[in-house]
């Protein structure tokens, strides 16, 4: 009887160089313009080093309207469990998308124009019910991407496992960090 290895093993530390992968773990990375890829590069570093599949798409809900429902419904098809809308402006994206789909939908804010974002996050903070569309800070990609991480870690433990070491090394390392601090 020959024995089969999992070509891609689980890590035993959270930041290990061997990904923890699941092919079933699915976020969609959606945004409104090229410019905004530095800010939505940071939630895709964060999927890519917790092991998590990712798409990324260039889409406008004012621009392309028909392209992004027809994305949305082929993302749907494909599984894909949690979706990352990141906006400027008006950033209307985040909460067209919510409206066309119940996969649950984090809106990103990013910082364009001359208010700093304050107007994206409004606009995506401020959603009718019953539409809602969970939001992080101006700019945080790495945090809609963890948060993203948490939602999936509800369905898979091996992600929870992960996010937990996670943890557990970033209280260690700040204890460590900040332990005999003189004034």
């Amino acid at each position: 009887m020959a024995t089969v290895s999992n070509p891609i093993p689980t890590p035993l530390f959270p930041y290990s160089p061997i990904p923890l992968y699941n092919p079933l773990m699915k976020v969609a990375i959606i945004f409104g313009s090229q410019s905004d890829k530095p800010v939505m590069k940071k939630a895709a570093d964060v999927l890519r080093e917790m092991g998590v599949e990712y798409s990324s798409h260039v889409l406008s809900a004012h621009r392309v309207p028909e392209l992004l429902t027809e994305t949305l419904r082929r993302l749907e098809a494909e599984g894909v469990e949690v979706i990352i809308a990141g906006a400027g402006l008006a950033a209307h994206l985040p909460g067209v998308i919510a409206s066309q789909t119940l996969v649950p939908v984090i809106g990103l804010p990013v910082s364009s124009g001359g208010l700093g974002g304050l107007d994206a996050l409004l606009s995506i903070v401020q959603m009718p019910r019953p539409i809602p569309v969970a939001t992080v800070g101006i700019d945080n990609g790495a945090n809609a991407a963890h948060l993203a991480c948490q939602i999936l870690a509800l369905k898979y433990p091996a992600l929870k496992d992960k996010l937990t070491l996670a943890r557990l090394k970033m209280k260690a390392d700040f204890e460590r960090e900040n332990q005999g601090v003189e004034l």
